[in-house]
């Protein structure tokens, strides 16, 4: 068993004894992100460049690798939190969805379509057609406002202008609750980490702006922040921008606290490429959300969802992420990429 599996089997260990204890009852909630893949659908759309896809270089079988590509990603969807939550995630975030087909029939396999999940999804601009989107359970989740946030950057070479994924602001009650959600896929680092630096940095700042915007007229606004920001914890981007506190006991009312820091410290990740793990998948909440009164829904453990059959089990890439797409052919895997999370809990009174 790898040092990952251990560390998370520890922690739920922990979650079960300390839900349980003083003989008090919680009502528990999955909030979730997961990188999807690339999952597009098998239709050439003429604007947008989905022939860079994987699915569309597939020389035969498309369909087959499509159905079975979206049955594989219901099945990790339908896996986050069960164990602890007896259900699946109350609100996921997603990224590297083609549109919102794509989502519909993943809300419809038949493992999450008894859960009625809603879509928010938006088209963006991205160069290679691929947006960010929220699911939600109906019966949880009810949303209130939603806006997608167009992000303008450009190329520091050519000055031409990089068209990117925008973020999405989900505004919403959960179970009664106000929350609001950022949902990101922030630029890539092809062409090197440093010169794409600015662009995550400018990323960064738009979601500062969203925070912000929000905090002037809440300052105790419960917020979310989620994605593959494709940076790690200690890289400037969400260092010295967002700034979150490592410490939940150190936030100030409109800081932000990163679970994430302490599994980066300790050499866990949610991707992996020549053998160096990066955690560019993270969740980050508002002070609000860590307060010790759980009456309302506060923030109560964070994770990354990393079990054995998300994982290559032998070979060169042991241990790594079993991917979808591979050698120019569908490899029957999940996704390059593991899922995180986070459980809100709420105390329920007792009669």
């Amino acid at each position: 068993m790898s040092y990952q599996k251990i560390y998370f089997s520890i922690f739920l260990s922990c979650l079960v004894l300390c839900l349980h204890a003083q003989d008090k009852t919680f009502q528990i909630h999955t909030l979730a992100f997961y990188n999807l893949e690339n999952l597009f659908d098998t239709i050439n759309n003429p604007n947008k460049l989905d022939e860079y896809s994987p699915i569309m270089e597939l020389k035969s079988n498309k369909t087959e690798a499509y159905n079975q590509k979206v049955k594989n990603m219901a099945k990790v969807i339908a896996d986050i939190g069960y164990t602890d939550s007896q259900n699946t995630p109350a609100i996921l975030g997603v990224c590297e969805i083609e549109n919102k087909r794509v989502l519909e029939d993943l809300v419809n396999d038949p493992l999450l379509k008894p859960k009625d999940y809603g879509i928010i999804h938006y088209d963006s601009g991205d160069v290679r057609g691929i947006d960010v989107a929220l699911l939600f359970q109906k019966k949880i989740f009810t949303p209130l406002n939603t806006s997608s946030h167009e992000l303008k950057i450009y190329d520091n070479h050519n000055q031409k202008r990089a068209y990117t994924r925008d973020q999405l602001l989900v505004s919403g009650k959960l179970e009664g609750e106000l929350i609001h959600i950022i949902v990101n896929h922030w630029p890539s680092r092809r062409g090197g980490e440093t010169r794409s630096r600015p662009k995550r940095i400018a990323a960064a700042k738009l979601n500062k702006y969203l925070i912000d915007s929000l905090q002037v007229i809440d300052p105790y606004a419960k917020i979310l922040i989620m994605g593959d920001l494709n940076d790690n914890p200690n890289n400037p981007s969400v260092k010295k921008i967002l700034k979150p506190k490592s410490n939940k006991t150190r936030v100030g009312l409109k800081a932000l606290y990163n679970p994430f820091f302490d599994f980066h410290k300790n050499g866990l990740g949610t991707t992996a490429y020549r053998d160096d793990w990066s955690l560019f998948d993270q969740i980050m909440v508002s002070a609000p959300l860590l307060e010790k009164d759980y009456s309302a829904f506060r923030y109560y453990k964070a994770g990354i969802y990393n079990k054995q059959y998300l994982t290559h089990q032998k070979g060169r890439y042991k241990g790594y992420p079993y991917r979808s797409w591979s050698n120019g052919s569908f490899s029957n895997g999940f996704s390059d990429h593991f899922p995180v999370f986070i459980y809100l809990i709420k105390e329920i009174p007792k009669n």
